[in-house]
């Protein structure tokens, strides 16, 4: 299966009736926890919301891209729905998900997604970018061992950049800033971080409300 970050940015039309946005919208929590069920969708989050916007992202598992196609469209909220989808490609680093963390045992904190794109000069040696990378293999780890890092996924890049999604949990913004600042890739990588507060339809939170 293959992993794709989606962003969907929903428009209700302008006079739709409440009673049937509120059907829609219970319509597609309970078709999110069968998508859930069956392995499609692995979590929801909601990102910065400008007042009266509408937009989600989820993390999707399908065979390929028209599989997710398919499931995209099978989701009620499709019809006022537009969908941004971001292959997600596997990373020497990732951690996995902690299936054998207790939930106890988890660092407290809040969940942000982080685009990391590395680029070196010419003429940067050989031997200080293979040991800057052995590096960050060791901190991933690290991070990954403690909570922090949840997972890590290579982003295709029409360039010569490296380009990462991370996804991680930390107590604030200044502990996220410490742990991105002392990754061994640093001097040479710029990150874009987007915090994220729960969604009430994330597969990892056992709840029955409904999406928004």
């Amino acid at each position: 299966m293959m992993e794709y970050l989606v962003t969907m940015t929903t428009h209700v039309p302008a006079g739709t009736p409440d009673e049937a946005v509120a059907d829609v919208r219970a319509r597609e929590a309970a078709h999110t926890r069968e998508l859930a069920a069956q392995g499609h969708i692995l979590r929801l989050w909601r990102p910065p919301l400008a007042p009266g916007e509408w937009r989600t992202l989820g993390l999707f598992a399908a065979a390929d891209g028209d599989e997710l196609q398919r499931v995209l469209a099978s989701m009620p909220l499709r019809v006022w729905r537009t969908d941004e989808v971001t292959p997600l490609g596997p990373h020497p680093n990732d951690p996995g998900a902690p299936r054998d963390r207790a939930a106890g045992d988890r660092p407290s904190g809040t969940e942000s997604l982080t685009v990391f794109t590395v680029v070196f000069p010419d003429g940067t040696p050989r031997e200080l970018v293979e040991q800057a990378t052995r590096g960050e293999a060791h901190s991933a780890h690290e991070f990954g061992a403690q909570g922090h890092l949840i997972r890590l996924w290579a982003l295709q890049s029409e360039d010569s950049a490296w380009r990462a999604l991370g996804l991680w949990r930390a107590e604030d913004e200044a502990q996220l800033t410490r742990m991105l600042d002392s990754l061994p890739l640093d001097p040479w990588m710029t990150v874009q971080t987007t915090p994220l507060t729960p969604h009430p339809s994330d597969p990892a939170v056992n709840t029955s409300s409904i999406t928004r």
